[in-house]
């Protein structure tokens, strides 16, 4: 049995840019463009009446700017959440951390090859997180310490000591064969504690792990 392409909404106020990524995504088999825009706003309306299974999202953009659509579409308020993942010219650190507290499941740059855009949306929208661990690792050390934590952190006692050392390190974008490599562990036991850690404090993925790591504090 065949399985349906994957629906795609791609947003962004350029038209060559949504030109030039409707055309790569059609023409993967998997693949499906299903509606385009050029701001936040309409892709909040395509998406509620379309039902996609992602939206590629750019981040500036007219009455809607892409985090705050990414907020509607895919917060903790939204009624029927959707898979967003953010790609953007703009290489910064703030961009990054917002996009990921607003609800996306992953960040791209627009100068990253072809198969990195392919790659990223199938990786979304299997449930997994999508985080250069270079974008990871330049957020913890430029902008982590500039994020005020929210107080105590409510994992203290609810994670085991390795699974806090583990936490930490999915954080700083280790993947789980260098997390495994750090700690002298196999893979597989990485696979198991983060998935844990997850279940633990209700997060979704991975990164959102990594903004929960920011917001309390977790790293120094």
């Amino acid at each position: 049995m065949t399985r349906a392409p994957v629906r795609v909404i791609v947003c962004d106020d350029q038209d060559l840019i949504r030109t030039g990524f409707t055309t790569i995504i059609d023409a993967q088999p998997d693949l499906e463009v299903v509606g385009q825009c050029g701001d936040g706003r309409t892709a909040v309306d395509l998406a509620r009446r379309l039902s996609p299974d992602i939206v590629v999202m750019d981040v500036r953009m007219p009455v809607l700017d892409g985090i705050a659509a990414t907020r509607l579409l895919a917060g903790p308020e939204a009624a029927e959440p959707t898979k967003v993942l953010v790609v953007t010219t703009f290489n910064l650190d703030e961009y990054v951390y917002q996009a990921l507290r607003a609800g996306a499941g992953g960040f791209l740059l627009k100068d990253a090859p072809a198969d990195h855009l392919l790659h990223g949306i199938r990786t979304v929208v299997s449930g997994a997180a999508l985080l250069d661990p270079e974008v990871t690792r330049r957020l913890v050390g430029r902008y982590a310490a500039r994020i005020r934590p929210e107080g105590p952190d409510p994992a203290d006692g609810l994670l085991s000591t390795r699974e806090l050392e583990v936490l930490r390190l999915v954080a700083e974008g280790l993947s789980n064969k260098e997390i495994a490599d750090a700690l002298v562990i196999s893979p597989e036991t990485v696979k198991s504690h983060v998935s844990r850690i997850l279940t633990k404090l209700q997060l979704r993925d991975r990164v959102q792990a990594v903004v929960y790591a920011y917001r309390h504090g977790l790293l120094t």
